[in-house]
This record gives structure tokens, sequence and C-alpha cells, in this order.
């Protein structure tokens, strides 16, 4: 039986890639449901082409454009936040992949959660705000939940067959993104375009920002705290330039597992739509002539901070990780709105994890206050200092 897929984010860089391995497997997959935040144009160009039963446009502004090229097709067409929540109740879905970027994942997450429906994330943001929630009612709904981000799915890959072994440590690796060798000095001089030059992957701008400032390697510790149930502790980041090691596990015998493969996210992708199976595909092959040395480094935790500030919110825990995502979010469009310098995200969100009131032990209502408040705290101190700055 075909699959029936629902993707989240559709029109973003993880979705559109989805929508490939769906093409090219039109056997095992169909996409049954599509949305977008407000890319009204290529949702239709997807929508005509894969024939799904249902399509979202979270921007309601974009809902009549959509609607009348759509219905006219037979394809239902909703619009709004809270539609995304719905959609993934559906009994004609068997599988949710979350490609939405940042805070707007939470709720359609925890609502298919509910509804027990196998979830394929792509959003890491969502177990920083909430990494003990999600799991702790997956469990309890028996929700299976896949990791797509190629680090995760290449520790999970690792994991297979080790169910009765201990797990001594995991190693994230990280590319170092395009600032890895800069100066202080350089690093104050760089534009939104210089940290949207990734050197190895293809992304959307939030999590490009993020790789570049170290933000998602330390999100990605987070997220492999809950999705694999390990102490901070067990977790270590390494810097591989070439992308070509997605991430290790050392198991407590010493030996150590890799996955690896050329940097590309369709991989990790197929593996979660297709999971348990491999499917044969007619990707790129790895040559190990091409890459004769794979390099690894320490990462510079002193120069790039927010590494180092995602793990204090990991020890720390409670609402503090829901701190530091809603921060982010907001000094990440600062700095693409060319309002902050890049070294400034990382004292917005220091500031605000020692600003924001912690919670040890918050409540779903607590998070999604936390995080309303923490975003309009860095806002203010933003909005503040430009003010002094024209002065």
């Amino acid at each position: 039986m075909k699959r029936r897929v629902c993707i989240l984010g559709s029109t973003g860089s993880v979705g559109r890639q989805a929508l490939e391995v769906i093409r090219e497997f039109p056997c095992s997959f169909t996409a049954e449901v599509l949305s977008a935040r407000d890319n009204a144009t290529l949702l239709i160009e997807q929508a005509l082409y894969h024939q799904p039963d249902t399509v979202v446009i979270a921007c309601k502004d974009h809902y009549k454009k959509v609607r009348d090229a759509l219905e006219p097709k037979g394809i239902k067409v909703y619009a709004g936040q809270e539609s995304l929540e719905q959609v993934v109740e559906l009994e004609n879905v068997d599988l949710v992949l979350n490609a939405l970027v940042g805070y707007a994942a939470l709720k359609p997450t925890l609502h298919a959660i509910e509804h027990g429906k196998v979830i394929a994330m792509a959003n890491k943001e969502t177990f920083a705000i909430a990494g003990e929630l999600v799991t702790t009612r997956a469990r309890e709904k028996k929700a299976h939940i896949l990791p797509v981000d190629s680090e995760h799915s290449a520790i999970f890959q690792c994991l297979s067959g080790e169910e009765n072994n201990r797990v001594e440590k995991i190693y994230l690796t990280a590319s170092g993104g395009p600032f890895r060798a800069f100066s202080p000095e350089q690093l104050q001089r760089v534009t939104p375009q210089d940290a949207l030059n990734h050197p190895n992957w293809d992304m959307g701008n939030k999590i490009t920002i993020d790789s570049a400032s170290f933000m998602n390697k330390g999100l990605e510790v987070i997220e492999a705290r809950w999705l694999f149930n390990l102490s901070p502790t067990q977790i270590d980041v390494i810097v591989h330039p070439q992308s070509i090691v997605h991430s290790l596990v050392q198991f407590e015998d010493g030996s150590l597992k890799a996955q690896m493969g050329l940097p590309s996210m369709k991989l990790p992708v197929q593996y979660a739509l297709s999971y348990p199976k491999r499917l044969k595909n007619n990707h790129k092959r790895f040559n190990f002539l091409d890459y004769p040395t794979l390099t690894f480094e320490a990462p510079r935790t002193h120069l790039f901070k927010n590494l180092s500030l995602a793990r204090y919110a990991l020890e720390k825990e409670g609402n503090m990780p829901c701190i530091l995502n809603a921060a982010n979010e907001v000094a990440v469009e600062a700095f693409l709105n060319h309002k902050i310098a890049f070294p400034r995200m990382s004292d917005l969100i220091e500031k605000a994890m020692h600003q924001v009131p912690f919670i040890a032990h918050p409540s779903y209502d607590n998070l999604v206050d936390t995080h309303r408040e923490t975003r309009e705290l860095v806002t203010d101190r933003i909005k503040n200092h430009s003010i002094k700055q024209n002065i």
C-alpha cells in the first residue's frame, strides 16, 4: 500500500525535496496534504502536479488565489494556522512530515501525536520548545517520531539493531558554516548574504543563518537529548568541514559507528518516508577518491557562543530552551533585515536567558507565555538599540 503523506511546509527546502522523493517513488508514496505559509504560487504548482486531497495556505491573505486555482480541480483548500493543526488528524494521512520553521511547528506536532500519527520530524525547534512534553505524549500515545535532520537520521540509522547495547556517547558533526575560520573582527562585518552562502548545504534562510551562528547545532544537541533519551554529557559536537560523516555513535566497548554520504537532504527524507524499508534510488554515490582527506576539529565556542548557550539551556531544562529558541528567532529575523550585526544575535539571546523568568516544570501554557514574552523582550531591545543609534 502507498504511504499517504501530509507535508507541512511543502514549499520550503525540505518540503520540496520530499516531493521529489514522492515523485521518484509513485508506487510507494502519495502526497495527500500540502501546506505553505505564504508561497501561494509554488503551492498551487505543487498541488496541480501531485493532486493532493487537501492544501493549506497559512497566510489567509492568499486564500482566494489558492482556492480559485485548486478547488475547480477537486482539491480542498483551507487557510490559517488552525487548519495546519486540523489536517494532520485526517484519516487519509499515514505520515506527517513536519517541515515547518520555528515555533509554528509545535501545535501541529502535538495534534499529530494525539491522533497517533507517524511523524517525520524536520523541525528541531519543537524539541527546544517542548522536548519533554512532546516525547512524553508520544510515548503515551504510541506515536512514532522519525528524525529527518541529516545528523539525527545518521544517529537513528547507527542505532538500528543496537537496542540492547549501551550508548556511551554520540557525536553530532557540524560543517562549521561559512565563517568557521573567521576572526572576531571579520564576524562584525559579515552580511546576511555572506551568512546565507553555506559551503555544503542548500537550506532555507533561517536554518542557514542558524548554521552559520552554530545555533543550529545547539538546537540539534537539545533535539538529540530528547529523541534518543540521552544525558547532555553523552552528546558531543565535532566540526567536520566536508560534511561526509553525518554523525557517529560510540558504544560502551569503544566501537564507533558512522553514517556517511554526500551532503544531501534527500537521503534522510527518503529514509524517514520509507522506514523501515530502504528504497533503491539513483542519487549520486559517494566516491572515496573524491574525498581523500576527511578532517575534524573542535568547535570554536569562544567565538560562536550559541552552542554553549544551547548546552546551558539543556542543562537547566524547564523553559530555558524555549527562551533560547524564541530569542534566536527574533535575533535571526533582525540580522536578516540588517538591523543588528552577526555577533549581536548571541548577545541578545544570552541576555534574554537571564531576564525572562525561569520555570522549572512548565506547562504547555507556560511555554506559550514564555515564547511570547521572550519575543517581546528581544524585539523591544532591538528597537531601543536602533533608536539610540539614530539619536
